[in-house]
């Protein structure tokens, strides 16, 4: 028997989000902490792992709101091995590369700002991600208009080709 569950990712406004799947808990949430502050200086960040021994959701970070709601989320998604991530000043593209490189990271299911849900399976031997939904589903293609200020915001933010 399985039963399907959605978790909404709780989180405020503005503060970006990356959910994943590793192993080692005990060593991977201090090591991607690590990863994190030496990738993006200024980032303030929570992260939080399920240990699947001893059952614990293992946490740290440099910024206490953020440290207790990731640990928060990732009890209520409760698989195994599974971490949140938290963080304000850097957006996913800048630690993505470092996160998915990490040793012990399996995969990362998503990586957003917007609202968040964790679909979750769970059978008798305990719980799993089936995938995340990230915000609303688009329902329209963009205008010329749409596209030019787009690629404003881009280059804006500092993502400039020349």
């Amino acid at each position: 028997m399985v039963k399907i569950e959605v978790v909404d990712i709780e989180k405020p406004e503005g503060v970006e989000c990356i959910i994943g799947q590793g192993n080692f808990s005990i060593f991977t949430v201090d090591d991607l902490a690590r990863a994190l502050l030496t990738t993006v200086p200024g980032i303030k960040f929570g992260i939080a792992m399920n240990e699947a021994k001893p059952q614990l959701t293992r946490y740290t970070g440099n910024d206490r709101q953020l440290e207790e709601l990731a640990a928060k989320n990732a009890v209520k998604i409760g698989a195994g091995h599974v971490f949140v991530i938290l963080m304000k000043n850097a957006f996913p593209i800048n630690v993505l590369n470092t996160v998915k490189n990490h040793p012990a990271v399996a995969m990362v299911y998503g990586a957003s700002e917007n609202p968040m849900q964790v679909i979750v399976a769970e059978t008798e031997l305990g719980r799993a991600v089936l995938g995340i939904v990230d915000g609303k589903a688009a329902n329209k293609i963009e205008t010329e208009e749409q596209k030019k200020e787009r690629r404003e915001l881009v280059e804006k933010i500092g993502y400039t080709i020349d």
